[in-house]
């Protein structure tokens, strides 16, 4: 797949920004990400699977009810979050990960590390928020 970089590995800003090492750490790290969120989909399809004997107190039920109508919405963000991690691997095989949609700029790598998703640089992001604030209706 890419290059090996040491287990301890993590991007330094004194590097040159998106080199290959950095490129495989993220690479990984998205990887392993989407992996550990697959393992837990499965999981949480064998459970519904398993928790099909209907409850005869009504309380029971509808506590049932609704810890697997949580357990289905988690999912769905889930879902919508390995999209987002797969729109990731993508910008770094296309070699535009890292940089923010709006400026174009270099994303810091604390912010990549800490979101590997971030598609903005803080200060974009903020002017977004800023702009959604402005015109959400309360």
């Amino acid at each position: 797949m890419g290059i090996q970089i040491p287990a301890d590995y993590r991007p330094q800003e004194n590097e040159p920004f998106m080199n290959e090492k950095q490129r495989e750490y993220f690479r990984r790290k998205l990887n392993n990400w989407k992996e550990e969120i697959l393992k837990e989909s499965r999981e949480t399809i064998q459970n519904l699977q398993a928790e099909t004997i209907p409850h005869a107190d009504l309380a029971d039920r509808a506590s049932t009810e609704a810890e697997r109508q949580l357990e289905l919405r988690t999912r769905d963000r889930q879902r919508k979050l390995i999209a987002k991690i797969d729109a990731a691997l993508r910008r770094i095989e296309d070699g535009s990960y890292g940089f923010c949609e709006e400026t174009g700029e270099p994303i810091s790598l604390k912010r990549l590390d800490a979101r590997p998703i971030a598609t903005l640089s803080i200060e974009a992001q903020e002017r977004h928020e800023r702009r959604e604030k402005v015109y959400r209706d309360d």
